[in-house]
């Protein structure tokens, strides 16, 4: 059981990321400042500094959190099931607990719109990609960890990944551009798109 000295500590947590995201929909991210998010909590500059390097890892900090829970979901997967079906299984039996997580922190709502402005905002665009190759190198060695090959000279982890993220970034993108921006909506965007990766490798186009 988290003790009440840990549970403060998330609830201060929380309400800057909080903070940071409505400001940073409402103003832009390059005009907010730290003191902005510090004052709008009622905390200090060096309190906003115990929990984050900087106001780009409390923007970007619900992304990196959805990612390190489905590395997790990866790796937690039956261990004989095919790389492919956990990848898909993972990310598809984990949509209701994203969703739950983000939504213990900021509303749903305001996590979408702080999302369409990470991706037109460039600096967040840069580090974000950065941070999402890491991942994925991470999500490449689980899978071949899962599957006891060596990624070093086994290039398929690594060729299965990418095609898998590549997909994803393709179907939020498009999600992002639509006019139903809901959980359920990018689930079932992400969902027809990955159905058509097999076919769109394999079959005959003509």
């Amino acid at each position: 059981m988290t003790g009440l000295r840990e549970r403060k500590k998330q609830r201060t947590r929380d309400a800057l990321i909080r903070a940071a995201h409505e400001l940073f929909v409402s103003q832009g991210y390059e005009r907010t400042t730290v003191d902005e998010i510090a004052e709008a909590v009622d905390v200090s500059q060096r309190t906003f500094f115990r929990y984050f390097a900087g106001k780009e890892e409390a923007a970007l900090f619900l992304q990196e959190m959805i990612q390190q829970r489905f590395l997790e979901d990866v790796a937690a997967r039956p261990p004989h099931e095919p790389p492919m079906a956990a990848l898909v299984g993972a990310l598809e039996d984990g949509w209701d607990g994203i969703g739950e997580a983000i939504a213990e922190i900021v509303p749903l709502e305001l996590h979408l719109r702080m999302w369409r402005l990470i991706e037109t905002t460039p600096s967040l665009v840069a580090v974000h990609l950065r941070r999402a190759m890491e991942m994925e190198e991470l999500l490449a060695e689980t899978v071949a960890r899962r599957t006891g090959v060596d990624p070093d000279t086994d290039p398929r982890p690594r060729v299965l990944v990418a095609a898998f993220s590549g997909v994803l970034r393709v179907a939020v993108r498009r999600w992002g551009l639509s006019e139903d921006l809901s959980v359920q909506g990018a689930r079932e965007r992400t969902k027809e798109y990955l159905a058509q990766l097999g076919p769109a490798l394999t079959s005959d186009w003509d």
